[in-house]
């Protein structure tokens, strides 16, 4: 009898450091986001299964570029995937041809290459502030982000992570940064 509970003390203490290591992994490591719609065409596709790196920007600043997940603050449990265009201090300004502008210069960028129809409330220069982030699809054209009022600058802490793996569709799977 003794040695029948040391073997269920064993296997419960096994599965309370698991379901431990599962809850601190999801809640400060990384989650799985599933993307919905088409915003990020064609880098990402309806459907993908992300994971998120939750921890790299508790220790460096987001990068221009860098693919990333926030919440979306009008609804709970909704998630945006977007793509860093303008970093904190910067102004941005989308001219009426579809031209990025960053601090006045002509942003070269190859993703998004369609030409943008509306370029929102960036028509007008949007100046960030200290923890904001201008935010773009790149399926530009379809994607509400930092061009829409509803959407606009999105704060820091909001920010949930980079999109670090794709991991589904397997025959897609891949680093986000290496998708093209």
């Amino acid at each position: 009898m003794n040695e029948k509970l040391k073997e269920v003390l064993s296997t419960s203490i096994y599965l309370l450091i698991v379901l431990l290591v599962s809850y601190l992994f999801v809640h400060y490591v990384g989650q799985r986001t599933l993307v919905n719609g088409e915003s990020m065409e064609d880098t990402l596709h309806d459907g993908d299964n992300l994971l998120v790196d939750k921890i790299s920007y508790r220790f460096e600043d987001p990068e221009r570029f860098d693919v990333i997940v926030f919440k979306y603050t009008h609804k709970d449990d909704t998630y945006y995937v977007k793509r860093i265009i303008g970093l904190p201090g910067e102004t941005v300004q989308i001219d009426n041809s579809g031209n990025i502008y960053i601090d006045g210069k002509l942003l070269t960028e190859h993703y998004g290459l369609e030409t943008i129809h509306d370029p929102g409330i960036a028509t007008n220069p949007i100046t960030l502030g200290e923890d904001e982030f201008f935010v773009l699809g790149d399926n530009r054209n379809n994607s509400a982000d930092s061009r829409m009022e509803q959407v606009g600058n999105i704060d820091r802490n909001i920010i949930v992570g980079r999109a670090w793996v794709r991991i589904w569709p397997l025959h897609s799977a891949g680093k986000v940064a290496d998708i093209k």
